[in-house]
Formats: structure tokens, C-alpha cells, sequence
């Protein structure tokens, strides 16, 4: 009996730990506070604090946002690195293409200057040839009968006209020996063989007016001592044609001929001089031309030169100039 009334002590005393007896003033008290404090803790606590914490939130949301716009940019980073690559293989690329295409372009160049030097060559060789030929009247006659007369003369001009433009200010001497020197001196050798036979004249005049044109532009073009035997080939063509009253009129009706005559003879070369002098003289023995050109000459022409050269050393370039002095009193009758 004793041992089971220990037991229940022991049960009671468990119970009893869960409990603290307060008195009832002093839990009404506690109470009390325990409500001031649930109304008078936000005045306790301070604005600051509060708004620290809103602030807080704001950032962490930032930082969310934030983290979020660091992973977008490294995708767009990959996607950008990918595109860098792709554009640097295409460069490679077109770099490897581009130093191919200035090799081919090198080598084309190379093989157009190789077919340009032996077109130059061939044609010097031809028309040396031509120019050979054309002193038999026969073969002049032949020439002007083929279909593709017209376009040699064509041609001939446009190569003349090449030949002159590609002359450098500071050339005084041509190379004598030069395929293009020798290439235009054969043209300019076969116009002056066909201009000598009239019918020669006739086809360059009513054919080949182009060609006297762009010859008596080349005159004026290069400067005096320049190409001087280039120069009187063209000059005798020039006169040749000038035996031809057609040709006579149309050179003598070209805007600027005897401006030209004047500028041409203060060349040094003396044949070159005796040239310009003899084709002077086709136009004042013929009066239908002299006419038309005589006011202009009267007013503009070099007296003194022609005087000058009247005394050359070179007696034929001396005896043309003489004579031509009195044949140009005759200006005087056309007052």
C-alpha cells in the first residue's frame, strides 16, 4: 500500500511543474502592459527603421531584376561571341579571296601588258612593212580597194592620237628605235604615201576627214622640238592633201589652221619649218582659199619669222622662205 501511494506522489508533483501560481493583481497587471505595449509599439519603433526595411525589399527586388537583366546579357554575350566568330571566319575568308582575285588581276595585267607589247611590236613590224609597200602605186590603188580601208584609217588616227596623249611635259627626244615610235611613224608614213597619189587624196577627203582632223589637232598638241620627223610625216600628208582643191578647202576651213601654221613654225627643226612653209604656199597660190583666209593672215602673220628663216643656213628651207615672202605681197592686192 505504501509503494502505489508513493506513485501518486510522484504523478502529482509532475503535474504541478506545469503551472506557476501568479496572483490575480499581478496578471491583471501584466495584462495591462502587456496591451500598452501592443498600442504604443509602433510609436516605439522608429521611421527609419521601417522604411530601411521597405528599402530593403525594393533592392532585393532590383537585384532580382538585376541578376535577371546579367543572365540576358550573357546570353546576348553568347550569341554576339558566336556572330563575332561567324563574322571573323567570313573575313578570313574574303581576305583569302581578295588576295586571290589581286593575284589574278596581277596576272592579267601582266598578260595584257605581254598581248599590248606584242600588238605594239607586230604593228610596228606590219605597218613598216605597209609603209614599205605603199611607195608602189599599185599597192595604194589595192589597199584603198579593200573593205576595211576606212577602219585602218580610223584606227590610225586613234593610235596617233594615243601615241601623243601618253607623251610626257618633260619629253624632248623621242626613242627612235621604240616599237611605238616606229609603230606611228609607219602610220604616219602610209598616210603621206597614199595622200601623194590623187586618188589617195580623193579617199582621204571624202573617207577619212577624221584623220586629217585629228592629225592637224596633234600639231598643236606637242611642243616645239617634240617628235619633229612624227611631225613632218604629218605635215607632208597634210600637204599632199593639199593638192586636192577639196582637200586644200577642207584643211584650210579647219577652225584654228592658221593659228596652227603660226605655232608650228617656231619649231627649231628646220624641216619641220620647210613643211609648214610649203603648205602655207598651197594656200596663197590658190585664190578661191586665199580669199577666204587673207583678212586673217594679213592681220596675224609672223613676218619677222618668215624673215628669219629667209636666212637660214638651210638653203632649200631659205630659198622656200624667200620665195615665199614675195608670193605674200599678193596680201597687199587683197586688202
Amino acid at each position: 500500500m505504501r509503494r502505489c501511494a508513493g506513485q501518486a506522489g510522484d504523478a502529482q508533483d509532475e503535474t504541478n511543474e506545469d503551472f506557476v501560481q501568479v496572483r490575480r493583481r499581478d496578471l491583471e497587471r501584466l495584462t495591462t502592459e502587456v496591451m500598452q505595449l501592443r498600442d504604443f509599439l509602433p510609436k516605439v519603433l522608429d521611421g527609419d527603421i521601417v522604411w530601411t526595411f521597405q528599402k530593403l525589399d525594393a533592392i532585393e527586388s532590383s537585384v532580382e531584376k538585376k541578376e535577371e537583366e546579367i543572365e540576358q546579357l550573357k546570353m546576348d554575350c553568347e550569341h554576339f561571341r558566336a556572330r563575332l566568330e561567324a563574322a571573323q571566319a567570313d573575313c578570313m575568308r574574303e581576305k583569302k579571296e581578295k588576295l586571290d582575285l589581286r593575284q589574278h588581276l596581277h596576272e592579267a595585267k601582266q598578260q595584257l601588258l605581254q598581248q599590248a607589247e606584242y600588238c605594239t611590236e607586230m604593228g610596228a613590224a606590219v605597218c613598216t612593212l605597209l609603209w614599205g609597200v605603199s611607195n608602189n602605186e599599185e599597192a595604194v590603188k589595192t589597199i584603198l580597194g579593200g573593205s576595211k580601208t576606212a577602219k585602218f584609217f580610223t584606227i590610225t588616227a586613234q593610235t596617233m592620237e594615243s601615241f601623243v596623249k601618253s607623251l610626257s611635259e618633260d619629253t624632248k627626244q623621242q626613242d627612235l628605235d621604240s616599237d611605238e615610235n616606229q609603230f606611228v611613224l609607219a602610220l604616219a608614213g602610209i598616210v603621206t604615201n597614199v595622200a601623194a597619189l590623187a586618188c589617195g587624196r580623193e579617199f582621204l577627203v571624202s573617207s577619212s576627214p577624221d584623220l586629217l582632223d585629228t592629225m592637224m589637232h596633234l600639231l598643236g598638241e606637242m611642243k616645239p622640238g617634240l617628235c619633229t620627223k612624227f611631225k613632218v610625216l604629218m605635215l607632208m600628208s597634210l600637204y599632199n592633201v593639199s593638192i586636192n582643191l577639196k582637200g586644200l578647202k577642207y584643211i584650210s576651213e579647219s577652225p584654228g589652221f592658221i593659228p596652227l601654221l603660226w605655232w608650228l613654225l617656231n619649231d627649231p627643226d628646220t624641216e619641220v619649218c620647210l613643211h609648214v612653209l610649203r603648205l602655207l604656199q598651197s594656200v596663197i597660190l590658190e585664190p578661191e582659199v586665199l580669199a577666204k583666209s587673207a583678212c586673217e593672215m594679213r592681220d596675224t602673220l609672223p613676218f619677222q619669222r618668215i624673215i628669219t628663216l629667209s636666212k637660214s643656213r638651210n638653203a632649200e628651207l631659205q630659198a622656200l622662205a624667200k620665195e615665199l615672202l614675195e608670193d605674200l605681197k599678193i596680201l597687199e592686192y587683197e586688202a
